[in-house]
C-alpha cells in the first residue's frame, strides 16, 4: 500500500468514497475542491492506494492556537473503502497523518464522528482518541 497526496486524477474515486459516506452528488464539483485544497498549505490531503485503486482517504487540516504552544490538526472527512476495512488500510492512513501533524508542529489531533457512525466511532478509540466537549454550529446562509 502506498500513502500519497491527492491528485486531480483521483477526483472520480474520492466521489465514490464521499458517497459511500452519505455526500453524494460530488462530481460536479470535485475537481474545483480538490484544486482549491492540493493550493491550502494547511491542508493535507491523502490517498491510500494499491497500484491504481484508491483504498481510501483522509482529509486533514492544520490549524496554529494562539493561546497554545502547540498546533493542532483536523480530520475533515476520512474513509475507507467498504470492501477495505478492517484490513488496516484504515489504521495505516491515520498513523501516517498523525506523523505529518507532528512534524507540522501540532502536538494533537482531533476528528468529529457523528454518534451514529458506531464502527468508526470504535475505530478512533482504539486508536487512542477520547471524547471531548461537544462543539457548538451555527448553519450560515448560502453565499449567493
Amino acid at each position: 500500500m502506498n500513502i500519497r497526496q491527492a491528485q486531480l486524477k483521483d477526483s472520480f474515486a474520492l466521489s465514490a468514497l464521499l458517497a459511500e459516506l452519505g455526500y453524494g452528488g460530488t462530481e460536479s464539483f470535485m475537481e474545483r475542491r480538490l484544486l482549491q485544497l492540493m493550493a491550502d498549505p494547511d491542508e493535507m490531503l491523502l490517498v491510500a492506494e494499491h497500484g491504481q485503486n484508491v483504498l481510501g482517504f483522509l482529509s486533514l487540516h492544520f490549524i496554529p492556537q494562539l493561546a497554545l504552544a502547540g498546533d493542532f490538526a483536523r480530520i475533515s472527512y476520512f474513509c475507507i473503502a467498504e470492501g477495505e476495512r478492517s484490513k488496516g488500510v484504515g489504521q495505516q492512513l491515520l498513523q501516517y497523518a498523525e506523523e505529518m501533524a507532528q512534524q507540522r508542529g501540532c502536538d494533537r489531533m482531533e476528528v468529529h464522528c457523528h454518534e451514529g457512525r458506531i464502527k468508526a466511532n470504535h475505530f478512533y478509540a482504539r486508536e487512542g482518541y477520547t471524547e471531548s466537549p461537544s462543539y457548538l454550529i451555527k448553519k450560515l446562509s448560502a453565499a449567493h
